[in-house]
């Protein structure tokens, strides 16, 4: 049985991880017969957000891998502790919390950062050979961590996010819904996602070949 490392952000698409994104990768792993171990990094998210308003909270606090609790239904590694060598393939899940928590995209645009401990674990992944998949704005931390392997990625088409993750070394490939990019040399698939999907049943068309996709590549 393949054993997936599912990587999230807290719980929430404003400043977690896409619920529905979430989900739906880790039912397209069951069916597949592969095992999902959530994952997540032990830190304060940036902020809250009140998803009901979509204003923020100032006066609430809340810790990713707690909040990412809510999806894996409490079982949540540790990200500085998961070594890639015991899984077969990651998969970044996306959400704001992935351009808020685990980089700042969402804050500091082109000259964005990623957590150090999220930059490691990417380039340890790589190394050993492990399949990455990223979805939604997920493939900007791929962008950033393996800029100099010229990644080719997807975030749908959105010109300006696309000349972003191209500024920090990757291919960009416009991508339908439905569709995936896979890089087979650097052993990466991307997908749009909530990127540009209009409803669920869209956004699980592309994730369940961007699942499907890691798999292969992990056998």
């Amino acid at each position: 049985m393949k054993k997936v490392a599912v990587i999230l952000s807290g719980c929430g698409v404003f400043d977690g991880s896409e619920i529905h994104e979430a989900v739906l990768t880790l039912l397209a792993l069951d069916r597949a017969g592969a095992e999902a171990v959530c994952v997540a990094p032990d830190l304060m998210q940036k902020h809250v957000v009140n998803h009901l308003t979509g204003e923020e909270d100032p006066a609430s606090r809340r810790n990713v891998r707690e909040e990412s609790a809510r999806i894996a239904r409490g079982k949540v590694t540790e990200l500085a502790a998961l070594d890639p060598k015991t899984v077969d393939a990651l998969i970044f899940v996306g959400g704001y919390g992935a351009a808020k928590n685990l980089c700042t995209l969402a804050f500091d645009g082109p000259k964005y950062d990623i957590d150090p401990i999220v930059l490691d674990l990417v380039k340890r992944a790589h190394a050993e050979g492990r399949p990455l998949g990223f979805m939604c704005i997920a493939p900007a931390i791929a962008a950033a961590a393996l800029g100099d392997k010229s990644p080719e990625l997807t975030i749908g088409n959105d010109a300006g996010t696309a000349a972003t993750l191209e500024g920090r070394g990757a291919r960009h490939r416009e991508c339908a819904v439905e569709d995936v990019v896979v890089d087979s040399e650097n052993r990466l698939v991307s997908t749009p996602a909530y990127m540009l999907a209009q409803s669920i049943t869209e956004a699980e068309s592309g994730i369940n070949k961007l699942v499907a996709e890691v798999l292969k590549m992990a056998d």
